[in-house]
């Protein structure tokens, strides 16, 4: 299936990216399979989808690793990570699949977005980032190091080369098709670069304002380029109240509510292209961490919300 054929296919393919070197808080590795425990196969076959599981990307042992530069921690090691899954992405793309990554900490989003770039040979996509953080650091910026915190700025071209330059050169995305929803917990450096204007976003100020209705159909919009391009849609559970989604590598009070993040799932689903075409093209959904969720929870809600985005519901939201 060549780029101009993109469609929402029948197809979907599940990979998992048991990613833990991103972060700090180790147990986001074992997120794969927490998600695929809760039943993410056997509830999209439910609503009529073909799903195959492609298994796991294979992930160097962290307690094995020397960390390396502080300023980049694990950067050889996520590179390497990043170079599989985006041939990996690609791939499935190629292949008629709508690719499903499940991680694993947010850095596996540089593999992922570099692979659908590289599908798309050049043609334009919208970046949806959904999460509590803005992960557009820089290792020279980072507080931490951790590169889950700067996948976001190496989608636009920013941050070590080796990164930047996984699967084409230079950017993935234009700065212009980066949209943030949900964020509440950023590090100065970004604070600077989004008062800068150049890209959109969409803080818990604005959702708390404005109601998830709104603030989703403005982000709907402004990504696709008023319903022109597909989307890739990067969804970190912590952008999800910890109150109901405990379960992550990153938690911050203050999040999306479970109906809150359902509706902006359904409104997703419901989205379509100009041309017909479902507006979501691909897929993360990434920091599940069973080691502080509560009994799968977190999990759970992860499955709930990637069936509301994908499934194509015969009951849509109607005018009052």
């Amino acid at each position: 299936m060549g780029p101009e054929d993109v469609r929402m296919s029948s197809k979907l393919g599940i990979l998992g990216v048991p990613l833990d070197l991103g972060g700090n808080h180790r147990g986001v590795d074992m997120g794969p399979y927490a998600v695929r425990h809760a039943g993410l196969m056997a509830r999209l076959r439910k609503v009529g989808f073909e799903v195959h599981d492609f298994g796991n990307i294979e992930v160097p042992v962290r307690d094995e690793l020397d960390s390396g530069d502080p300023k980049a921690r694990y950067l050889k090691e996520i590179i390497q990570v990043s170079e599989r899954l985006c041939e990996r992405v690609q791939n499935m793309l190629g292949e008629g699949y709508l690719p499903i990554t499940i991680g694993g900490d947010h850095s596996c989003a540089i593999g992922t977005v570099a692979g659908v770039a590289c599908h798309l040979q050049g043609q334009p996509f919208g970046l949806l980032w959904v999460d509590a953080h803005g992960d557009l650091n820089l290792p020279e910026t980072s507080p931490s190091g951790n590169i889950h915190g700067m996948p976001a700025s190496v989608a636009l071209g920013r941050g070590p080369e080796a990164l930047v330059n996984i699967g084409r050169p230079g950017p993935k995305v234009e700065v212009g098709d980066l949209v943030h929803i949900g964020l509440r917990d950023l590090d100065l450096h970004e604070v600077n670069h989004l008062a800068e204007g150049r890209h959109t976003y969409y803080s818990m100020m604005e959702i708390d304002a404005y109601g998830i209705l709104d603030v989703t159909r403005a982000a709907l919009r402004k990504v696709s380029r008023d319903f022109t391009i597909p989307v890739h849609f990067s969804f970190d559970l912590d952008v999800v109240d910890p109150d109901e989604a405990p379960g992550v590598g990153t938690p911050v009070p203050g999040g999306l509510t479970f109906r809150e993040a359902h509706l902006m799932m359904e409104l997703i689903s419901d989205a379509r292209l100009r041309d017909g075409r479902p507006l979501v093209q691909s897929l993360d959904l990434v920091e599940v961490n069973p080691i502080l969720d509560h009994r799968n929870r977190t999990a759970n809600m992860a499955v709930g919300l990637a069936v509301s985005a994908l499934e194509q519901r015969r009951l849509r939201l109607r005018p009052l």
